[in-house]
């Protein structure tokens, strides 16, 4: 139940008046004044989300927060502001930012953004100061009018004073008897709530005449403090050198007592107006309070006790194992303490070891409850920290990277790699970390689509490896490489030997992929039975040793190759990226296989912007060729023809060439639809590719039939892969075939982007034109920033003013 807004109903009835009129209201005023009482008592009205935003000192760090208490995971290559908009677009609740220390003018821009781009977003910031944002509605909040001399002791001062006074146990205040001392005693306050709690308290305590009248917020908390008995101060200092919201758990381990004996210190606080009991059962300290807990403690060593607590609390809840963790892990509650005890651990060097100890224990827990971002952000931190023992840190560095490369994008971890290397060298044994730096690397390189590297990074952790378990996922790895490439009889001999191998517990996921690679095989090379076949023996294995995310990835395949096959239910949003876009990309072939070209389409484009923020250039050659065909199924062919080179260049360069033969087929069956010369040899070349790798064409090979030209020309393919002299032949044949030119500055747009344009232009925001596009905000975003950088504008105002005056 919420504490009353006692005197404060005009105020409320102002802000409940902003907020049904305004989308965005800051409610301003100084500490103390009560803002945040009055935000919980509006958000209480209806669905809201709260954000708890004291102590956070940059912009990122408020966004973040957002994000997270929206529950909108990050995506690679995104901003945060871009990502805060789509998360609001649409949204049926108020977010509530509240204590912004930060100067809202920082943030301002960003939250006008999410106001002029949302047709529905609701803000409330609270705050000491306005943004200044066009946006931006104001309700102030002043000190409560205290009586003056002349005036009868009422109003809503003296009923707060009077309640607060009844709420602490303290006895009625006769206010006849005792009128000067609690008129003194409120002028004092300059009718600030919070400093009338104070005293109200201390009255409670020890009467009217014994309170010494305070000109502070400082004054006044030292001197309810003084009241304290010795437990209470301890675990007010205590609390003030936490920078987040603790559990009653932290609360008994910084204090030194049990469960029960904190929580009474606790509670003893909290009715004292000192500690604030939030919604989930966590304290908080206002930031004024804390910062004068933290005063008090200026000579005294309760800043390096709690310290030690803190070390000691999270040694005892991080898992023993470096190995394991859950996702509903106890002490993920507390994160934020536990991020702080790591940093400060790290920022001593006496106790770095087990700074850089704790964070790789803890790290299991963060990847499987999917918390990427926090993961990176603490191991980074503890690496910038200094050099920790060599073998933990090489493993720091390395996870580090494994987490950037999923927050951030593929090749946002090569660096940390690097100082995993750095940290190898150090350690008792410098090949075999060396060879597991090399493994992860190898894994960066092949998700990118850069073959070449990622096979010479695999045989390298080969080379070094000394341990089954390294040699055996570099094995796979470079298996992997060499079906991307078409090089199937080497990723048949590499699979068969790794699969002879000794095949431990903890090694299955290894084996399963091997054998997903050999279905991937088959159907390359037209066996589509045995694909079958063997896709659902490694469904049926992988379900059975709950090796879930093989399990996923086979059971796409066997989507495309079983149309009745039913596969488990997933919450797509949940998985990773790695997993997610494939998922994504067959859920829109089979669209385009029922007939649903348009969402097939919209689908396809949001694989291809995915897989272009987080660097998986597989997949983005996958997803262009996906929808390039159902751009030509709905009849788009100069779109589609645009798409189709593109996936042409992608693949050559990486180079798949069976995927080049994939879109050389689509280039083929335009180009003899519309009679160009040479289109014949585009088939012949698709052809060519195929032939020494006996494999199929699963393509529009397949659907089309197509006339297939007598020869190749002279060095469009060298050793059996596509040239760039190859491609840029096959971009010259269909240059200018894209559709005829208007003379506007919107030629330089692509049919998609024309599309978005002219919504836009219709006053629509990102989430209603995804929905008639059907395709998801973050593609309209992405074509926004295309159409931006083509037409050298920065404004949705100014691109719908070309859309209607395009001269």
């Amino acid at each position: 139940m919420l504490t009353p807004c006692l005197g404060r109903e005009q105020t409320q009835a102002r802000l409940a008046t902003a907020l049904a009129a305004s989308r965005w209201v800051s409610i301003v005023g100084p500490p103390g004044s009560g803002k945040t009482l009055l935000a919980r008592h509006a958000a209480a009205r209806g669905h809201s989300t709260w954000v708890n935003a004291r102590g956070m000192l940059r912009a990122d760090e408020v966004l973040s927060a957002c994000l997270d208490a929206l529950d909108v995971p990050p995506t690679p290559g995104d901003s945060p502001e871009g990502a805060l908009c789509r998360a609001m677009d649409g949204l049926d609740s108020l977010l509530v930012v509240d204590g912004l220390d930060l100067d809202p003018g920082v943030l301002g821009p960003t939250f006008q953004q999410v106001m002029s781009s949302t047709s529905e977003a609701r803000l409330a910031v609270t705050s000491v100061t306005m943004a200044g944002q066009p946006a931006e509605r104001v309700v102030r909040v002043a000190p409560f009018m205290v009586p003056r001399d002349h005036e009868p002791l009422s109003g809503p001062a003296v009923d707060l004073f009077l309640h607060r006074v009844e709420a602490a146990g303290g006895h009625p205040v006769d206010l006849e008897a005792h009128a000067d001392d609690v008129r003194r005693l409120l002028h004092a306050t300059g009718g600030l709530p919070l400093l009338i709690e104070q005293i109200a308290v201390q009255i409670a305590l020890v009467g009217v005449t014994n309170v010494v009248p305070t000109a502070s917020l400082s004054e006044a908390v030292h001197g309810s403090y003084e009241l304290l008995d010795d437990d209470q101060q301890l675990c007010f200092r205590r609390l003030a050198q936490m920078t987040s919201p603790v559990s009653i758990d932290v609360v008994a381990e910084i204090t030194g007592v049990d469960r029960d004996r904190a929580s009474l210190l606790a509670g003893g606080l909290v009715r004292r107006s000192l500690l604030e009991l939030m919604p989930d059962g966590r304290f908080d300290m206002l930031t004024p309070i804390r910062r004068h807990g933290q005063f008090l403690t200026a000579s005294t060593d309760d800043r390096e006790r709690a310290n030690r607590a803190l070390l000691s609390w999270a040694d005892r809840m991080a898992p023993a194992d470096h190995n394991t963790g859950a996702a509903d892990a106890g002490w993920l509650v507390d994160l934020p303490v536990m991020r702080a005890a790591i940093a400060a651990a790290c920022a001593a060097p006496e106790t770095r070891d087990l700074g850089y100890a704790l964070a790789n224990r803890i790290f299991s827990s963060l990847y499987t409850s999917m918390r990427a971002r926090e993961a990176v952000e603490i191991l980074e931190a503890t690496l910038v920290s200094g050099d920790g023992p060599a073998e933990i840190g090489a493993s720091v560095a390395r996870r580090a990277g494994i987490a950037a490369s999923e927050v951030r994008g593929t090749y946002e971890g090569l660096w940390l790699l690097d100082r995993a290397d750095e940290h190898a060298l150090s350690a008792p044994d410098p090949d075999d970390q060396l060879a597991r730096n090399a493994s992860i690397r190898a894994e960066m390189h092949l998700d990118a689509g850069a073959l070449v590297k990622a096979e010479a990074e695999a045989r390298r952790a080969l080379d070094l490896g000394e341990t089954t378990v390294i040699t055996r996922q570099a094995a796979r790895t470079l298996a992997d490489v060499q079906v991307s490439r078409g090089a199937f009889r080497d990723a048949t001999v590499t699979l068969t030997d790794l699969l002879a191998a000794r095949d431990h517990k903890d090694e299955r996921w290894i084996s399963l992929s091997a054998r997903t690679l050999l279905a991937r095989i088959a159907l390359e090379q037209g066996r589509p039975t045995e694909a079958t076949s063997a896709a659902r023996a490694v469904v049926a294995d992988a379900r059975a040793v709950a090796e879930d995310r093989v399990a996923l990835i086979a059971e796409t395949l066997l989507r495309h190759l079983d149309p009745d096959f039913t596969p488990v239910e997933v919450d797509r949003e949940s998985l990773p990226w790695a997993v997610r876009i494939p998922v994504l990309a067959q859920d829109a072939r089979e669209m385009l296989r029922d007939g649903d070209q348009q969402r097939a389409a919209g689908l396809a484009a949001d694989v291809v912007v995915l897989a272009d923020s987080t660097g998986l250039g597989r997949d983005a050659v996958e997803g262009r060729l996906l929808l390039a065909r159902a751009l030509l199924a709905s009849g788009d062919q100069g779109q589609a023809i645009t798409t189709f080179l593109a996936a042409l260049d992608r693949a050559a360069e990486m180079p798949m060439p069976l995927r080049v033969a994939d879109a050389l087929d689509g280039l083929a069956w335009i180009g003899q639809q519309r009679d160009l010369r040479d289109a014949r040899t585009l088939a012949a070349a698709a052809v060519a590719l195929r032939a020494p790798r006996q494999a199929a064409s699963w393509g529009y090979a397949a659907d089309q039939p197509l006339g297939v030209g007598r020869s190749v020309p002279t060095g469009w393919i060298v050793d059996n892969d596509f040239t760039p002299a190859g491609v840029e032949a096959v971009v010259g044949l269909f240059s200018g075939a894209t559709g005829p030119a208007t003379g506007s500055v919107l030629d330089l747009l692509s049919n998609a982007e024309r599309q978005v344009a002219e919504r836009v232009a219709l006053g629509l925001t990102s989430r209603q034109i995804a929905a008639d596009l059907f395709i998801s905000p973050r593609t309209v975003d992405a074509h926004l920033t295309h159409i931006y950088r083509k037409l050298d504008i920065t404004t949705r105002a100014k691109l719908a003013a070309l859309v209607v005056d395009p001269g």
